[in-house]
């Protein structure tokens, strides 16, 4: 399969040089030489994937894992991931395969073909294919395949990623995208430098280009005492999705754990998530919800009734008040979201 599939997004340059255009590092390799996905690597000229059917992880997870709460509520997701990452966070949590292709080299998984994964995704009652776990703008290609064909077969695709993807590659995706959920991990270009590897701004284009595609966005932040926990920080966040994507964006705001290059901070203290919070709400946000923790605050309320449409513990959902046509069944004020399969 690996030799029947052409790898998207690059340019050949002189002296058997090339350049990847898949994602704002620019990556320009010369013969043997890999970008800083771990994944992709210049052969005799030609830009190669290693991962363009290596599966390394699939799961059927609840939907709400991803997370997305306000997509097809209470429904299973068909999970799958190939190695490798173009972030390298001091925190990650999937490290092992995210980010071991650029420590080592090793790139290993499964050959699972697009068709068999629509084929498990039937079997399994999942509504939606997410492509998750690692970065799926680095197996592109793969995902593409499989977006094409889930579509085709009624299936939902759902992007759970950094945003760091190439407004051209990003381009390719929409027709296919329904959903994703974004990474926004920090809004200080200096902290996505030092810590991520990474920069602010193509993830706030990416953001912004998804919404105005049309698909549906819902953000996330994992709030790290000492890096991004400041009141000014939480607030330039809230004040963006406020003022570039509006009130009904959900964000993620999620308790830090102790990983990775970060074991030696603390677990972020739940008063630093209830002010976040408190200032997105004030701010006008109307859907914060708190992550890693178990609070009520994973519950979506109606915005004018204040009536419980959707409850949360853990990943366990029911819907006590299910909406219709986006409308809260007891007083019809519009929720936003995609509730229902069209």
């Amino acid at each position: 399969m690996a030799q029947e599939v052409r790898t998207l997004h690059w340019n050949k340059l002189s002296d058997k040089k090339v350049q990847c255009q898949l994602c704002p590092h620019y990556c320009t390799l010369i013969p043997n030489e890999i970008g800083k996905c771990g994944v992709r690597i210049n052969l005799n000229g030609k830009l190669q994937s290693n991962v363009l059917d290596k599966c390394i992880s699939t799961n059927i997870d609840p939907i709400e894992k991803k997370p997305l709460y306000h997509f097809l509520p209470n429904s299973k997701a068909y999970s799958l991931a190939t190695m490798g990452c173009n972030f390298s966070c001091d925190w990650c949590q999937n490290w092992q395969i995210a980010q071991l292709p650029s420590l080592n080299g090793n790139v290993f998984g499964d050959a699972i073909s697009p068709e068999t994964h629509i084929q498990q995704a039937q079997q399994t009652g999942s509504k939606s294919i997410a492509y998750t776990y690692t970065e799926p703008t680095i197996f592109f290609e793969y995902a593409f395949q499989i977006m094409q064909l889930a579509q085709q077969n009624n299936l939902f695709n759902l992007f759970i990623t950094n945003g760091f993807i190439t407004p051209t590659a990003l381009a390719d995706l929409q027709p296919f995208l329904s959903a994703a959920n974004i990474d926004l991990k920090s809004f200080s270009d200096q902290t996505y430098r030092k810590h991520v590897n990474g920069r602010l701004q193509p993830v706030l284009d990416t953001i912004k280009m998804m919404h105005q595609a049309g698909i549906w966005i819902e953000l996330t932040t994992l709030i790290i005492p000492t890096i991004n926990d400041t009141e000014l920080e939480l607030t330039e966040i809230a004040n963006f999705i406020m003022n570039e994507l509006g009130p009904d964006i959900p964000w993620h705001i999620s308790r830090f754990i102790p990983l990775h290059r970060l074991k030696h901070l603390s677990p972020t203290p739940l008063s630093t998530l209830k002010l976040a919070k408190n200032i997105a709400e004030s701010i006008g946000l109307h859907y914060v919800y708190i992550g890693n923790i178990f609070t009520e605050s994973t519950h979506t309320y109606c915005l004018n009734c204040n009536q419980i449409l959707i409850h949360r513990t853990g990943y366990t959902t029911y819907l006590p008040n299910p909406i219709k046509n986006n409308k809260c069944p007891h007083c019809q004020t519009n929720i936003a979201g995609v509730w229902e399969c069209k």
